[in-house]
């Protein structure tokens, strides 16, 4: 369980300065009262405890708050524009981000919970769809701090007051002033109470204390208008979000138990246009009768059979947006569903051409607005489904209630089309995170076994922290494995492929080796499985039986550590013991090795040693580390030792170098042999290792 950090909740507080008033926050509680979509002319009935619960909670600094329970409700009806609203509310759009941590500055969130599930909890539970929120608010990304515990509010009172916040009442607004009333209050309070002034709110919603219905006729309530399936999914919505994350698997469970002659799909792509998207006119393949002359009279020749020649014609060819179309108006009983595969993969303005008037619908889901057929496409749906039929009735084509058009994204798609801000207002977009649930899978390299979730785990956030973007992690669902095991050659052809091509390429996420020589090509050398595990330590991740390059026991072989002597003794250019007098220690003969190399090297800063020393793919994770290797190492590092993972060595420059002491040979891995190989190997390296 965590918590916003009191920074967090600060800084969103000043960022909504001057563009969320009192009134839009007011607004905002009434959208979490409906309880349910928005759609305009219908009447909600608003619970008013909890418009005045949702206030108390964030805008009152007692540690203890009133809690409202009157039972009392208000009407509202929202306009069409009801969206809109945030925009014109003061000098600029309010970020999203900072009305989200605001709102849920008092929430407690499960461990793995992202700033983008933040969006979608906040979507939700206010009413607003995914895809009107870039529409009504600044969806600029913000850093998001969390904390595992609940900050007291005399410490917010106390950092708002630094703001210039009036903190002398328990009661704050949304402008840094103090209120005497408290916040929930709605004949008092200044959020809902000034919703009531003027006639500029009236342009976006009608409050009531009387149901409007009940006073003028016609008991339509949303509750009837909007069923249960139309709540949960939209008649056009966008399943978005990282590679292998679930977006199709998500629309498949929703479509089980549908025909299949209801379900159509399609794949847009760089090369699809309208003609492959709705239909035009193909040739085909035909068969023209052939005749000739008989005594003056013209006679079907015959060859014990009627002759005939291939020729072509043109016919107009139906394509998946027309079949679906087709099919919902000559089944208007049942749902018909349109499903479009990566959907930013293709132009979506020159797939969609005149058809985007189409995707407004009423709250019944009709077409807002019909569209005018052309020739080609009206004498093809006359001959379908009948001149007077409403699918083109007046030679119009207006998207029936039961056509659903669903559509996946993959955020982290290079080289895809834009699409525009008017066209995402048509669709509602649902953002599918990342789970973290395949815990049993494995990746197996060279009997070596990693937990597939720890990898996507470290891999994830190095993605996040260089790039700030959760769209090139990695999905539960990037790749399939059999049986649950992702084998040496799917984890290098497909994973190690994917992040060095489309993540790393510039640089970026720490995952690969650091130095120069490196390049993906050394994935498919002799070594290359033995590299791979060097990756790995650099990961900080341990196989499945917990043997890692430490000692058997789970000690580092530090200098100080009894544990790391052995029966045999070794010398280093001519030292037979330590400064101490005692026998070189493991993790002590590692350290003093780095120390006569760089002595011998003082031409060299730390971060040309390390390069040096890491291209040489030691298997001891982070041989050699700068300060800022350190630095990040610990903090993207779980492990509660991780700061005495590695002794400091001062340079003759005055830097400082970091010297791991995560030497020990396992069962598996040895760390401290592969060490004493690869530096007689390197002669030049001017550092002579023996055993006594």
């Amino acid at each position: 369980m965590k918590y916003l950090d009191i920074k967090t909740v600060v800084n969103s507080y000043e960022g909504f300065q001057n563009c969320m008033t009192n009134k839009s926050w007011g607004y905002l509680a009434l959208l979490k009262g409906c309880k349910s979509r928005i759609c305009s002319s219908i009447p909600y009935e608003v619970k008013l405890d909890v418009v005045s619960n949702f206030l108390e909670d964030i805008f009152n600094l007692s540690q203890s708050k009133r809690k409202y329970n009157g039972g009392r409700s208000l009407y509202v009806i929202f306009s069409k524009k009801w969206d809109n609203y945030f925009k014109y509310q003061g000098d600029f759009s309010p970020n999203i981000y900072d009305v989200a941590v605001w709102a849920y500055r008092r929430k407690s969130f499960s461990d793995d919970t992202t700033k983008e599930d933040i969006l979608k909890i906040f979507a939700s539970e206010f009413n607003i769809p995914i895809g009107l929120i870039e529409n009504s608010f600044n969806t600029q990304s913000k850093n998001i701090e969390f904390s595992q515990s609940l900050y007291p509010e005399s410490q917010l009172k106390t950092e708002l007051n630094k703001l210039g916040v009036d903190v002398s009442h328990d009661n704050i607004d949304a402008k840094k002033g103090g209120v005497v009333a408290s916040p929930g209050e709605i004949s008092r309070g200044p959020f809902i109470q000034t919703l009531y002034a003027g006639l500029d709110i009236t342009d976006y919603v009608i409050i009531l204390q009387s149901n409007y219905f009940s006073l003028y006729g016609n008991n339509t309530q949303a509750n009837d208008v909007i069923n249960e399936e139309k709540l949960t999914y939209s008649f056009q919505q966008i399943f978005y979000g990282a590679p292998g994350t679930g977006k199709s698997h998500k629309i498949k469970k929703h479509l089980e138990g549908v025909s299949k002659d209801n379900i159509f799909r399609t794949t847009f792509h760089p090369d699809s246009d309208y003609s492959t998207f709705v239909g035009a006119y193909k040739p085909i393949k035909g068969k023209r009768p052939l005749y000739g002359l008989n005594g003056g009279l013209t006679v079907r020749l015959n060859d014990g059979g009627d002759l005939s020649e291939d020729i072509i014609t043109y016919n107009f060819r139906p394509q998946a947006f027309l079949n679906a179309y087709i099919q919902a108006y000559k089944k208007p009983n049942e749902n018909v569903y349109l499903i479009i595969e990566e959907i930013n993969r293709g132009n979506c303005a020159q797939i969609f051409g005149d058809l985007f008037q189409l995707l407004d619908r009423d709250e019944n889901g009709v077409s807002e607005y019909t569209i005018k057929a052309d020739t080609d496409l009206n004498a093809f749906l006359e001959e379908e489904l009948g001149k007077d039929n409403p699918g083109i009735k007046d030679g119009e084509l207006c998207l029936p209630s039961n056509l659903y058009i669903y559509a996946t994204m993959n955020t982290s798609d290079q080289s895809l089309f834009p699409i525009d801000s008017a066209f995402k207002r048509r669709w509602d977009w649902e953002y599918e995170p990342i789970k973290y649930k395949n815990t049993d899978w494995v990746i197996d390299i060279d009997g070596l076994k990693y937990r597939w979730i720890d990898f996507q785990k470290e891999v994830n956030t190095r993605i996040l922290d260089d790039t700030g973007s959760e769209d090139k992690m990695l999905g539960d669902y990037f790749v399939n494995p059999q049986a649950k095991v992702i084998g040496y050659n799917l984890f290098r052809n497909k994973i190690l492929f994917y992040l060095w091509n489309d993540v790393c390429k510039d640089g970026g996420a720490d995952i690969f080796p650091t130095d120069r020589d490196f390049s993906f090509s050394k994935l498919y050398a002799e070594d290359s499985k033995r590299l791979i595990i060097s990756m790995m330590d650099k990961l900080e991740l341990k196989p499945i039986d917990g043997n890692d390059t430490e000692n058997e026991e789970g000690h580092d072989m530090s200098e100080g550590n009894d544990d790391n002597t052995t029966s045999v003794r070794y010398s280093i250019n001519g030292e037979d013991t330590d400064e101490n007098g005692n026998a070189w220690g493991k993790g002590a003969l590692v350290k003093r090795a780095v120390e006569i190399y760089c002595n011998n090297h003082d031409q060299y800063t730390a971060a040309q040693i390390r390069d040096i020393w890491m291209s040489a793919n030691f298997i001891i994770p982070h041989i050699v580390e700068t300060d800022e290797d350190r630095e990040l190492r610990i903090k993207r590092s779980k492990d509660p030792n991780a700061e005495g993972r590695s002794k400091e060595i001062k340079l003759p420059n005055g830097e400082s170098l970091y010297v791991s002491t995560q030497v020990g040979d396992g069962k598996q891995r040895k760390g401290f042999s592969d060490f004493l190989s690869k530096i007689k190997s390197k002669p030049e390296w001017g550092l002579d290792i023996q055993e006594l």
